[in-house]
């Protein structure tokens, strides 16, 4: 089957989509699933899914919803909306089909995958998270796969370091300012 350019099928109803994993289960094809936020897409992202879809036929990609994103990241976060992440990612062509994730655990649990793809980018000891991952998910998949991060920056990285020279420039505007007030008191410019 060619796929065009817009490749992935979205496939936000969970009832469709576990119809949809049947049908693959019966062709036996293998399933693997990774989920993740994919705010701001960059090459992590796309070598991340490439990576995730070398362990299998079809890569079942779950993106995190808006009010999952909010409750993991805080409220300034997704950048990005729900809508344009998916969209996004439909054009990666190692990706076979894209859903909502909204909750976590729920596509695990409704898909089973045969190997479950996790990335080691966490803000925990990546050992004990990744025993914890395995004790809680274990059961409901073949294998659980943890990859390392793919990008040397994180899009959490990228939005810091843009906050942080954003409050550098400004600050150096308003210290430009202020001096240049500062300059029309002393020589009686005001």
């Amino acid at each position: 089957m060619k796929k065009e350019n817009y490749q992935a099928l979205f496939v936000p109803d969970y009832q469709n989509l576990e119809k949809l994993i049947a049908g693959y289960r019966a062709a036996e094809l293998k399933i693997v699933l990774l989920s993740g936020v994919f705010d701001l897409v960059h090459i992590g992202h796309a070598l991340y899914a490439q990576k995730a879809k070398e362990l299998g036929d079809i890569l079942v990609v779950g993106v995190d919803t808006d009010e999952l994103v909010k409750k993991d990241k805080g409220p300034k976060r997704s950048i990005v909306s729900q809508d344009e992440r998916v969209s996004m990612l439909r054009f990666f062509r190692q990706i076979d089909v894209v859903t909502l994730n909204i909750a976590h655990g729920e596509l695990i649990k409704l898909i089973r995958p045969d190997i479950l793809v996790l990335s080691e980018s966490t803000n925990e000891d990546p050992k004990v998270w990744e025993e914890k991952m395995k004790k809680e998910y274990r059961y409901l998949c073949s294998e659980i796969v943890i990859l390392p991060p793919q990008a040397t920056t994180s899009t959490t990285a990228r939005i810091r370091l843009n906050v942080i020279e954003g409050a550098r420039d400004l600050a150096n505007a308003l210290t430009k300012v202020i001096e240049d007030y500062m300059n029309k008191l002393k020589g009686g410019g005001l």
